[in-house]
């Protein structure tokens, strides 16, 4: 493998007559991808081309020489070319003489593959003769038969294999042996099987060997074991001509299987089969030892309540099959029969006893007879407890239980352990007893299962007391929870929501929860997480935003994984609860106020009568027709004057009938109106000052009649001042009498001038300013 190879290819020109140039063109093909060879002219008119090939890596190959005919290669001649190695080393030689046919057997391994064709064969030498090849292997096997003409018995011969091919050959080591060592027997049949007593312990075992082998020397082995026992123990040494064996330290009431063989005597061949499996029950004996026992006691209605638990005898202690238990309140003393409370077939019992019995006694029997009785003492669990107790994986189905000494002496140790579940169970055989009160370790293996959760407690026992337990809680292996815990929305604002759920099932956490993960993302994938502590079930998502969709999932975690949960959607509000509870208690108020203002528009003349009460009207009281003979200003000490009126309307009026005087080219009204009575009422009086403006204060009414006491009686017109204000001018009801009440302290200078006389020469317009959509037109000057 690996070599260059050459080749040639000849071709004769007087045999390409069809070509259309009469020049053949010779090409190479190695399988199928194409080579160059050189071509030149050969001697005899031939046309010779050679192909070197530096390097073939191909085990097999086929080399073809083509030529060009019509445009297309023809292929004239073919090789085929085999490359591989020489043969590998034959090893491990192993031959077993038959004695059915008496044919010698031989086995190898073969060596490397040399990728050729190889022919192998055993080849046997006896002592002074040459070489001969016994036997060649069929169909490629590395085994074959040599025949018994080939051999010599009880004489040695050598043996060895040789594998050749066309680059070279190999030999096996060789090996020496006499046909008769390497011979298998055939195994012995096992005849009876019987106890001896009065050692009832002991057995004796007869056999008889195969027809072929009884002229042999044989040496041969006895096994047995326990129908529970997966292990067998090998009584060796055993004379084949014996026929028979006696062995001891078998369990009493025991079932046991048993199995033979047998080989020569010189321990050189081989072993025969075990013999066909033989059963065998041994003697019972009545159980012995003291059970292993576990209590608990409350009183019940004047008597004491005991739960009493044992483990079953050992094998070695059972010495047969236990039919029951008996649980009695006194030992047996020369056939004194004591009370019997308790008498079942299982490994615990209840039953109630006087109030001060403090000990009661247990005792197992078979079909041999009855144990001997142990003492249980009822003690009192009030010792002390232990220091410390944690547990760690002993395997996939075992716990190593390790806890602290106790400060004083401890007789024994008791350890009870439950699978802890949603539903209450019960174990009958979930706790054990360590004797050596000096051990702070031990390895529980009973009824412990992957990924479930175990309490452990462990119980001192004192002299006279039960120490207080202590507890663990242990997994002898963690993996991710089965399910995570199914989330709940509690309340939602704007900003913040608050998740709860509820625990996993114990018996889906597979391990202890270290934390939980709370996840929350919102429609732009802006994913958050927080950390929780196992020890909580709720949590609240801070830092939302308002009017938001999120989706929420939590992922509970142990020692050994962790598992997502389903995922909730959760819509964030637009006002926080405060903020609703505001504008309910605004809308409230304004409801209130609305009902309010219907109760007042409903109820409108009471209403107004209590706040606003009718206030009788000056100008329809008696008074109004009163005009009082004498008119004096009106004097009212500490009221300050009001302020400017304005005024909207002016009248002259004319005393003497038929006399008229226009002014400024207008008319005079044909008829005066009626003089009203000549009295003011105003909130605030006070003295008009001349030239003061009008309009601060608004005046209801005011008149300048004519015919006062100071206008001479030639002198008709006078003024008439009147304002749209309807605000009364006067807060006494009961006015004073008064004369020109706008003029006080002012001598009006009636007749004197012309009418020409400018109208701000009288004191009675002097400040007057009228304002308003109507004019000061109708004057006539007194």
């Amino acid at each position: 493998m690996g070599s260059a190879i050459t080749a040639s290819c000849t071709i004769r020109r007087e045999r390409c007559r069809g070509l259309q140039d009469g020049q053949p063109r010779i090409s190479w093909l190695l399988d199928t991808e194409p080579m160059a060879g050189r071509q030149r002219r050969g001697v005899g008119g031939t046309e010779v081309s050679e192909l070197s090939v530096p390097q073939l890596n191909r085990p097999q190959a086929k080399l073809w020489c083509c030529m060009e005919w019509n445009g297309t290669k023809q292929r004239v001649g073919m090789a085929e070319i085999r490359a591989g190695y020489p043969p590998g080393k034959p090893s491990n030689l192993s031959c077993l003489l038959d004695l059915g046919d008496y044919g010698l057997t031989c086995r190898w391994q073969q060596g490397a593959d040399g990728h050729l064709p190889t022919n192998v064969m055993l080849k046997c030498a006896m002592s002074r003769s040459p070489a001969v090849t016994c036997c060649t292997p069929q169909n490629g096997h590395s085994q074959c038969t040599v025949p018994r003409r080939l051999l010599q018995l009880y004489r040695p011969m050598e043996l060895w294999v040789t594998a050749s091919n066309a680059l070279g050959t190999a030999e096996s080591e060789r090996l020496r042996i006499d046909p008769m060592d390497v011979a298998k027997l055939d195994p012995p049949t096992l005849q009876s099987i019987h106890s001896v007593p009065p050692q009832t312990n002991c057995v004796t075992l007869t056999w008889a060997l195969a027809p072929r082998n009884a002229h042999m020397e044989l040496c041969c082995e006895l096994r047995y074991r326990a129908a529970k026992d997966p292990t067998w123990d090998v009584v060796t040494g055993i004379a084949g001509h014996a026929g028979n064996v006696q062995h001891c330290k078998f369990l009493f009431g025991m079932l046991y299987h048993f199995q033979m063989r047998c080989r020569r005597d010189s321990a050189r061949g081989y072993w025969s089969e075990w013999s066909v499996s033989r059963n065998y029950t041994t003697h019972e004996k009545a159980p012995e030892g003291k059970l292993d026992t576990w209590w608990s006691t409350q009183p019940a209605m004047g008597r004491m309540e005991v739960k009493l638990r044992w483990k079953a005898p050992r094998p070695q202690e059972a010495n047969g099959r236990v039919l029951g238990y008996r649980v009695a309140l006194g030992s047996r003393r020369r056939g004194k029969e004591p009370q019997t409370v308790c008498n079942t077939t299982d490994t615990q019992c209840d039953f109630t006893v006087p109030v001060r019995t403090a000990r009661v006694y247990l005792s197992a029997y078979n079909a041999a007879g009855e144990s001997s009785a142990t003492e249980v003492v009822l003690l009192e669990r009030k010792g002390q407890p232990l220091a410390g107790l944690w547990a760690v994986p002993g395997g996939e189905r075992s716990l190593w239980v390790h806890w602290e000494a106790a400060p004083v002496p401890v007789v024994a140790y008791v350890l009870e352990w439950q699978q802890v579940s949603s539903e209450p169970r019960h174990c009958h055989v979930c706790w054990q007893l360590e004797r050596n009160g000096t051990t702070t370790t031990t390895l529980i293996q009973d009824s412990i299962e992957p990924f479930q959760q175990y309490n452990i407690s462990v119980y001192p026992l004192y002299k006279d007391a039960v120490g207080t337990p202590a507890h663990v809680a242990a997994y002898s292996k963690q993996k991710a929870p089965s399910h995570a815990p199914k989330l709940h929305l509690k309340s939602i604002g704007k900003s913040q929501a608050e998740l709860s759920w509820e625990s996993v099932a114990v018996e889906l956490q597979n391990g202890f929860i270290t934390h939980y993960t709370v996840f929350w993302a919102n429609s732009t994938a802006e994913v958050s997480s927080a950390v929780v502590n196992s020890s909580l079930s709720s949590f609240t998502i801070h830092g939302l935003k308002p009017s938001t969709l999120y989706k929420v999932h939590i992922m509970a975690s142990t020692a050994g994984g962790s598992t997502n949960g389903t995922s909730l959607t959760l819509v964030t509000t637009v006002l926080d609860d405060i903020e609703i509870q505001f504008l309910f208690l605004t809308l409230g108020l304004v409801f209130v106020l609305l009902i309010i203002l219907l109760i007042c528009f409903q109820k409108n003349g009471r209403v107004k009568q209590q706040f606003w009460p009718s206030v009788p009207d000056p100008a329809n009281s008696s008074l109004g027709t009163w005009v009082p003979a004498e008119q004096e200003p009106l004097q009212t000490p500490g009221v300050k004057e009001p302020g400017l009126a304005t005024i909207s309307t002016v009248t002259v009026l004319d005393k003497a009938v038929g006399k008229q005087a226009p002014m400024w080219g207008k008319e005079p009204p044909a008829e005066p109106p009626a003089p009203p009575q000549p009295y003011m009422q105003q909130h605030r009086p006070s003295t008009l000052q001349p030239n003061a403006r009008l309009g601060a204060e608004p005046v209801q009414y005011v008149q300048v009649v004519g015919g006062s006491s100071q206008c001479p009686q030639h002198v008709t017109p006078c003024l008439y001042l009147r304002s749209s204000s309807t605000q009364p001018l006067l807060s006494d009801p009961s006015p004073e009498p008064y004369e020109n009440f706008w003029f006080r302290g002012v001598a009006p200078s009636c007749g004197r001038g012309s009418m020409e006389e400018p109208l701000l020469d009288f004191p009675l317009l002097r400040g007057l300013q009228v304002s308003g959509a109507e004019e000061l037109h109708d004057f006539q000057p007194c």
